[in-house]
């Protein structure tokens, strides 16, 4: 029959009344040699039992003299605990009381909640400590798709060419958000509002420009948020300044000037031309509207939802000197305008030269809706024409032009183009 050895009784260590024991064990590592012989080595541990946690549990060392140490330290602090316990108030027994009893769900002990509260407040620099935990766990990294800027922008394109946007719609978008992209080689999630708006403010472009940058980059943000490539409510663009683009002046053209574009203008750019000064219709519009949309016989445009900007159907009467101009159209099937984005520019810059007259942003349109509201003094009609609000057609084209100019401007026809330069419409502006 075997016996078990005789355990031995464990060290103790006082501070005070406090005792704090030390084990002693004997511990066997088995290893095996080369020639494959196992051998079997004793060490001896030295292990110091702890209660300051709440839990019991053991700190070892294979130095007598270190665990001593250890020893002490743990008696001593929990000497000085208990000092301060029996010179607590009853108030703050009962506070104990309550806080052991929060704590005992986590099975944290008071120490350690009272170190980790503390270091809180050193990292926070306050008492924000449930805010830094609802930030966390709104923010938690683990819960967010790594996605670089240019993965985020490629998806947003292919996603909206799959839903059927419109070419031109694509092209914009494709060539603003490659140029954050560029500039932006990093996570999408780590782009912060501040990022966004240093950006943006580095362009140096019209407001107008600047304007349209941040709407496609929500966009982009957005389409990230969704896909869980950033936090909820983490969109940066939401955190820069919104802009404003009603402050730079309306630009419209004289009837002269107009003439000069509209004999210069290549046949593939006339129609172009004519529909924004006399119709009206936004580059846009003019790109996707079809010869079909035309009714020449009923002297109407057909701008369908798909084809407006605020995606609202609208007809648009086909003025007199429109008519005339639009006749001498050769072609009159498929696209109204059949030029690709970089053929526009050059025709563009051909006519500009040819005419000596400078090309105007939005100058076809604005000048439409100026000589228009000149001519019907209604607000409300020319803005049902140009699908406006009454109120922006009140607020920027009123008093722009006078009545007389108005009734020159829509008399400009293709047998009078050459004529108008003997009117001198300028000085009735």
């Amino acid at each position: 029959m075997t016996t078990k050895p005789k355990q031995r009784k464990p060290e103790t260590v006082k501070v005070g009344n406090i005792a704090v024991r030390i084990y002693r064990r004997v511990k066997t590592i088995k290893s095996t040699r080369k020639d494959g012989t196992v051998v079997e080595n004793d060490y001896t541990v030295y292990e110091v039992e702890d209660h300051t946690s709440g839990t019991r549990r053991f700190r070892s060392f294979s130095d007598h003299a270190k665990a001593v140490k250890e020893a002490e330290k743990l008696a001593s602090q929990i000497s000085t605990g208990q000092v301060t316990a029996a010179e607590m108030t009853n108030p703050q027994a009962a506070s104990f009381g309550r806080a052991t009893e929060i704590l005992r769900p986590t099975g944290a002990s008071l120490e350690l909640a009272a170190t980790v509260y503390a270091k809180c407040q050193e990292i926070l620099g306050g008492d924000f400590a449930i805010e830094a935990a609802k930030f966390y766990k709104q923010h938690r990294a683990d819960q967010i798709t790594r996605k670089t800027v240019a993965e985020v922008v490629a998806e947003v394109i292919e996603s909206k060419t799959a839903r059927g946007k419109s070419p031109r719609y694509i092209g914009d978008l494709t060539a603003r958000l490659k140029r954050f992209a560029k500039d932006w080689a990093v996570d999408v999630s780590s782009v912060t509002g501040a990022d966004v708006q240093r950006w943006l403010d580095g362009l140096k472009v019209a407001p107008q420009t600047a304007k349209n940058f941040r709407t496609v980059l929500g966009t982009l943000f957005g389409f990230a948020e969704s896909r869980g490539y950033i936090f909820k409510g983490g969109n940066p663009v939401e955190d820069v300044e919104h802009i404003s683009a009603n402050g730079g002046a309306i630009e419209i053209y004289t009837p002269t000037e107009i003439a000069d574009l509209l004999k210069a203008a290549p046949k593939e750019f006339l129609p172009f031309v004519a529909l924004g000064a006399f119709a009206g219709l936004r580059s846009a519009e003019i790109q996707r509207i079809e010869w079909p949309d035309i009714d020449l016989p009923g002297n109407f445009i057909h701008v369908a939802a798909g084809q407006a900007k605020t995606r609202s159907r609208r007809l648009v009467p086909i003025l007199p000197n429109l008519a005339a101009w639009l006749a001498t159209c050769p072609s009159q099937r498929g696209n109204v305008c059949k030029l690709t984005e970089a053929g526009l520019r050059e025709v563009r810059a051909v006519t500009v030269e040819k005419s000596g007259t400078p090309w105007k942003d939005n100058g076809l349109r604005h000048s439409f809706i100026s000589y228009r509201l000149a001519d019907t003094q209604s607000a409300a009609q020319v803005a049902l024409e140009a699908g406006n609000s009454p109120a922006m057609v009140f607020r920027h084209y009123r008093e722009l032009v006078r009545p007389e100019a108005a009734r020159t401007w829509f008399a400009i026809a293709p047998e009078q183009a050459a004529n108008v330069l003997t009117l001198k419409a300028e000085a009735a502006i």
